[in-house]
Order: structure tokens, then sequence, then C-alpha cells
């Protein structure tokens, strides 16, 4: 007889967030450190370049709606694509809340993006994720416009609004959710990217396609870490008032392209598709590709955006 055995399932343990019980690799970061991670020992994870990014953010424990928790949350190792397209304000302002500003690139013209991200090492174990997002003025901008624009496509520091970010575990489903405000739902995600190819993909309900991206990976650069650091702040409503969740990255290993041409965009049926038809994009701008990078990811603070 064979005494082969086909590989099992990576066995996990149930862990409760808040109301919600979901499901965790057991032995892995979070059933390990519960967002506490000895980074020291995820130094020597052979995926993670180094975590000198981390040493000067100490993590302290907050109250939130999943229950008490460690902030920021850490991403060691990760990569992502993101395409940012032109769109014309008029279909960008009938899917924003109104108390928020589109960002223009000119009169009558915004920001809209497509991006996927893929977390190899972090504090709540490997996932995927994707994402449809509109470029915001940052709160109470008073009457900034070219400073704005500036300051984002310089890619220093970026404020959005998110219609859709679907993910591929539970964990990050409810700690999203429930926890950050974030349209969150589960689904199958595929993100592939390395240094001739960026592709992903996202999965319907019906087991179909959502959307498909796949690109030429532009050249990438190298970055010693702490040198090519950018933020974002998401915006999201909930508990009756607006929050902002500030969010820090560290590229590694990124590559621009300007109004790139080689782009792959395959809208099916589903939200991801319907988000981005309905902002009716007539031109790519730019395509950013981070084939390694880092992520401290903060709970969201109340802010006031009137």
């Amino acid at each position: 007889m064979d005494d082969t055995q086909a590989p099992r399932p990576q066995d996990t343990v149930e862990v409760t967030l808040g109301e919600r019980t979901v499901r965790v690799p057991a032995g892995g970061l979070f059933d390990s450190y519960r967002m506490q991670a000895d980074l020291d020992e995820v130094a020597k994870d052979p995926r993670v370049a180094g975590v000198e990014f981390f040493r000067n953010q100490p993590k302290t424990e907050v109250q939130s709606r999943i229950g008490p928790t460690f902030t920021p949350n850490f991403y060691y190792a990760m990569s992502n694509v993101r395409l940012t397209m032109i769109a014309p304000t008029r279909a960008i302002l009938r899917r924003l809340p109104s108390e928020l500003d589109p960002l223009e690139i000119f009169p009558g013209f915004g920001l809209v993006s497509v991006i996927l991200f893929r977390y190899d090492v972090a504090d709540i174990d490997f996932y995927t994720e994707a994402a449809v997002g509109i470029a915001v003025k940052p709160a109470r901008h008073g009457r900034l416009g070219a400073v704005d624009l500036m300051a984002a496509l310089k890619n220093d520091h970026l404020d959005s609004y998110v219609l859709s970010l679907p993910v591929n575990t539970d964990i990050a489903q409810v700690r999203g959710h429930d926890g950050y405000g974030f349209p969150k739902w589960v689904t199958e995600i595929d993100v592939e990217i390395d240094d001739r190819t960026s592709f992903g993909r996202v999965t319907n309900d019906a087991g179909g396609t959502d959307i498909e991206l796949k690109a030429p990976t532009p050249r990438q650069v190298r970055h010693r870490s702490g040198t090519a650091v950018s933020s974002l702040n998401s915006f999201t409503h909930f508990d009756e008032g607006w929050h902002a969740t500030f969010s820090q990255t560290n590229a590694l290993a990124s590559g621009t392209q300007m109004f790139p041409r080689d782009i792959q965009l395959t809208l099916g049926e589903g939200r991801l598709s319907n988000d981005i038809r309905s902002l009716k994009p007539v031109r790519n701008l730019r395509l950013d590709v981070m084939s390694s990078g880092q992520l401290a990811l903060h709970m969201p603070r109340v802010v006031s955006v009137a």
C-alpha cells in the first residue's frame, strides 16, 4: 500500500473578535501572539526583509468594536499593484458622500483606483485583498486644490474613500468591517506579483470573474527601509460619525509607469466591476507596483470632515 498522503489543509483554531468567532491558522502569528508578535522571531522568516521599520512604532492596547486589540496592525512582507485612472467628476460625485470632495486632476475630472494586495506575512497571517477607491481632498481642506493634487501624485500622502474592499480570510473581513468600518466581504482573490508580471483576479459569488488585472511590472527600484514611506488616510462612516484610518507603507522595491498602455483590466460580474463601471473611467493615468514592502495600519479615529 502507498504510504504517501495528500497534504492536509492547515490546522486552524477558533478566536473571538467582539461578538464574532473566526478560524485562523494554528501556530500562525495571530494564534501565537494576538497582535503582539516578537519582532526578533518575525525577522527569522526568510520572506521578511527586516523589521527596522516597526521597531520605533510601539503597539498600544485600545478598545474597539472588536474588543480590546493592539494597534498598529503590522504587515511584515507584502506587495501590491495599483492602477489609477481618470474619471469624470460627475460620475464620481454620484458615488461619493456629500461630506467629501473629490481630488480633481483638472476641472471636471478626478482620480479613481483599482488596487490588489498580497500580504505574505502579517499580524493576522496571510491574506489577499482588492479595492476600488476614489481620491478625495483632505478633511477640512478649505479651498486648497493644486497643493492637494501635487501631494497626491507625488505619492507621499493620499486620502481616499473606498467603495469596495473584499478579502479572502474571515479574520481580515471581521477586523476590517467590524473594527474599521470598511465595506469588506470574503471571496477568492488571487494576487501574484513579481519583477515581470503583476496579476490579480477577484471571484464573484457564482465562481466567475468579478475583475481581473494583468500588466507588465514596471522596473523595480530598491529602497533602503525607511527612505520611501508613503501614507494614506481612508475615510469611513460608522457609529453615526466619520473616521479616518491612517496607514504607512514602507516600500522596499517599487516602480511606476505613467499613462500605461499594456494594461489588461477585465470587468466581469460583481460588486467591484459594478463600482468601476459606475465611475466611468476614461483613461489610465499611472500604474504603481510595489513588489516588496511593509505596512503599519492604525485603528480608525474620529474626525470632522465638514
